[in-house]
């Protein structure tokens, strides 16, 4: 492992993270967490490990539960301090096998909760059901006590599979001085069974009435909130697939030349200054400086950037974007993890770490909620105490007990998971797809949505936008000699031209002759007419009169067009512009962002003139122009640091990181893939319309999470006066466990409803 490990701290060194100590003595090590499930989890888990001697710094991915730790401490010391703080880790192989290894264990994870609620429903549905069908769930005669001193047993082997982590977790909260989830299930089903034990063995030290028994209460809380459990990662869906699209990205081989022989290797044995040919239709293997030839590289994938750029000798070139035309030679620059793809990956991981986990709502309110009911159970005992009948300790007991039980709300586990399934749903419906219920969650709270222009405001591929014609031949006739001279060109802008013929249906003419003249544009025959077409230097070193077509061509380009002169025999007949157009419904889509209060930010890689004609043109007022992709993830972060709430959407592979950094994600559907699994949600549309559906969708569901929530403990809230006794003085009652249990069952039917009252949601498209 040693040699991954040294990797892994040079790739945080190159891309400036913090590694104060030399490569040699500190060591970057990632390990796999289980049983993280909340926000504290990660701030337990850091906090563990940066106590562990030698240990500078640790950062946990939530998303992937992996956790990267820099200093010189060894695996076993730190695992150590990982199981010592309640949670599982193991050694972590790197990139893709960590991946995998992650998704296999939330695999084995989600099985395991559905074992675990399949043995604690087995054991509590049929005893619920005897409860309300007989009423009966009281302790009177020997026989009665020895079956129910059996459910017991059965009921603490259900608390031990099914039900261990609560209390792991409720004791890791106890030691924190905290209290959540955990706790208040601990509290509940753990007080449920003794008081149940306490009536079944000794029953003459509980009151005649009181002897009832709340096992079935223990079981069905574990069973349900387990499912609940099980529900939600289901919902959290895959979040490594980013890395593992990026990893394949990279090219496999790369043919270098040694010794004057051209030889393929592995690209992990190219060195540098290794000089490396490339053909035409390869992807580029490491990032280099081309020696000879002359070529066309598609870098959509790594700029968003549509056209192919055109190369030459001393360009630069970046592994992993792909040769379109010529041959070339090129001297390798940087080479493994110092490649701008690698230093892409490791920003998208750094960003995943950087992201906290949104926090759960049920525990923010159980934080709340378990004092509160403590402190009633101790004041109802106290009074039972001071001012009851004989046996004043019995009652006290059973008040303090049974406060304790009824509290446990049993539709707690399933309140967000059953919103979030049906909300993703929902979304799904509205070609929204949503890969995490996290990312569901915070979508409805974005203040700042940051849109990339490539591929995302605008098309993605350029389309012939004017036609000019300047001389005595009519456009149609000037787009059909271009469309037919551009049929047989590898130039960049070429397809655009012959698209746009092809779509006014006219005919192809006949080119002979044709010579591509590098960086200036094309010359050919067509249908006898010696035809000239490129920039303004072809035209002045062909002495062609352009006259005030400058101007026109000047206006068209602030308008972010790409001008092109087109000449026939000496005459200047047309300019054609060429340009990126703004998709149909960007504009009303991000006016419907905007009403909705959200602050629309545009970035892009264009040159500054493009970028506030294209801002203009929508309705956009902040924007960010020749920002370079790395970046991007700064532009997100710096909003971030102004307290905003940002949403980010992109289509390419150098918004992978920006993505990533985001509170949310989206991609374009049509995008690249690594796009794609770099964020949370994918519009399946190339439209920004989607934003705003997710955004509607997002507030639905968490206005139904909390009605959920509401519904899980308002029976509960409802049923504690009636556990710590109100109704004795007056009707000589103390609660009936039937009562108890039918405020369970109907906290769970109130929940599961109203999830799916949500799939009647529409979002408004205005």
């Amino acid at each position: 492992m040693a040699h991954e490990h040294h990797h892994t701290a040079h790739t945080d060194a190159s891309l400036g993270v913090h590694t104060e100590k030399p490569v040699s003595t500190s060591t970057g090590q990632e390990l796999l967490i289980e049983g993280a499930s909340c926000a504290s989890c990660v701030n337990k888990i850091e906090t563990a490990l940066k106590q562990v001697p030698g240990v500078t710094s640790a950062e946990m991915n939530f998303a992937q539960r992996t956790v990267s730790i820099h200093g010189n401490a060894t695996k076993e010391s730190l695992i150590a301090a990982v199981q010592k703080a309640g949670y599982q880790a193991s050694a972590a192989e790197p990139d893709v096998d960590l991946l995998e290894e992650k998704e296999k264990a939330d695999w084995a994870y989600y099985k395991r909760l559905m074992r675990e609620m399949t043995i604690a429903l087995a054991l509590g549905v049929p005893l619920m059901l005897y409860g309300v069908v007989t009423g009966e769930m009281s302790v009177h005669t020997t026989a009665e006590r020895l079956v129910w001193l059996a459910v017991g047993v059965a009921t603490l082997a259900v608390m031990y599979f099914s039900g261990r982590h609560f209390f792991v977790g409720a004791w890791q909260s106890f030691k924190n001085h905290s209290a959540n989830m955990d706790t208040l299930i601990a509290l509940g089903t753990g007080t449920a069974w003794l008081y149940s034990m306490v009536v079944v063995l000794m029953p003459q030290l509980v009151p005649e009435m009181a002897r009832h028994v709340y096992f079935e209460a223990t079981a069905m809380i574990i069973g349900l909130i387990d499912l609940g459990l099980a529900l939600e990662l289901k919902a959290r869906g895959r979040t490594s697939e980013a890395i593992k699209r990026l990893i394949g990205l990279q090219a496999k081989t790369a043919r270098v030349l040694r010794d004057g022989k051209e030889i393929d290797i592995p690209v992990e044995l190219v060195q540098l200054n290794d000089i490396v040919r490339l053909r035409p239709g390869e992807k580029i293997p490491v990032d280099g400086e081309i020696t000879e030839g002359y070529t066309a590289v598609d870098e959509s994938m790594l700029t968003g950037e549509p056209m192919p750029v055109e190369k030459a000798a001393g360009d630069e070139v970046v592994a992993g974007t792909l040769n379109k035309t010529g041959s070339i030679l090129f001297k390798a620059t940087r080479i493994g993890k110092d490649t701008a793809l690698a230093r892409i990956i490791g920003m998208v991981k750094q960003a995943q770490n950087s992201k906290p986990p949104i926090g759960r709502l049920a525990d923010v309110i159980s934080g709340y909620f378990v004092p509160v009911v403590m402190i009633i159970a101790v004041l109802s005992a106290l009074a039972w105490l001071n001012f009851g009948p004989e046996p004043a300790l019995a009652f006290a007991m059973v008040s303090a007990t049974t406060v304790l039980i009824i509290a446990c709300p049993c539709a707690l586990g399933l309140a967000t998971p059953m919103s979030v399934m049906v909300g993703v749903g929902k979304a799904a419906e509205a070609g929204v797809l949503i890969r995490n219920g996290e990312a569901l969650q915070t979508a409805s709270k974005i203040t700042a949505m940051v849109l990339d222009k490539t591929g995302t405001i605008t098309l993605g591929a350029p389309k012939v936008t004017d036609i000019v014609a300047t001389g005595t031949l009519d456009e149609s006739r000037v787009l059909q000699l271009a469309g037919s001279l551009e049929s047989g060109s590898e130039h960049p802008l070429a397809l655009a031209i012959v698209e746009s013929a092809a779509e006014k249906k006219l005919p192809m003419l006949k080119t002979e002759k044709f010579n591509a003249i590098a960086g200036h544009g094309v010359e050919a025959l067509v249908d006898g007419a010696q035809v000239l077409f490129g920039n303004e230097k072809l035209m002045r070193d062909r002495n062609i009169e352009l006259g005030n077509a400058v101007q026109q061509a000047q206006l068209l380009a602030e308008e972010a067009k790409t001008p092109m002169y087109f000449a026939v025999d000496g005459q200047l007949a047309g300019i054609l512009a060429v340009a990126d157009p703004i998709k149909e419904d960007s504009i009303a889509a991000i006016r419907r962002l905007q009403h909705n209060g959200i602050r629309v930010v545009m970035l892009t890689g264009d040159n500054r003139a493009t970028a506030k004609a294209v801002a203009a043109k929508v309705g956009i007022t902040d924007f960010f122009a020749e920002v370079l992709p790395e970046h991007k993830t700064h532009k997100v972060q710096e909003l971030q640091m102004q307290g905003e709430i940002v949403g980010m959407t992109g289509d390419g592979i150098n918004d992978a990181p920006a993505l990533a950094q985001a509170n949310v994600g989206f991609a374009i559907g049509t995008g690249t893939d690594v796009a794609i699994e770099s964020a949370d949600i994918t519009l399946m549309r190339g439209s920004l319309h989607g934003l705003a559906d997710a955004i509607a969708v997002s507030k639905a569901t968490l206005r139904n999470i909390r009605q959920n929530l509401f519904g899980a403990f308002i029976y509960n809230v409802a049923g504690i006066p009636f556990a710590a006794g109100v109704l004795y003085p007056f009707f000589g009652l103390l609660l009936s466990p039937v009562i108890a249990g039918a405020a369970m069952a109907f906290s769970s039917l109130t929940v599961v409803t109203n999830a799916n009252r949500l799939r009647l949601f529409k979002a408004q498209s205005h």
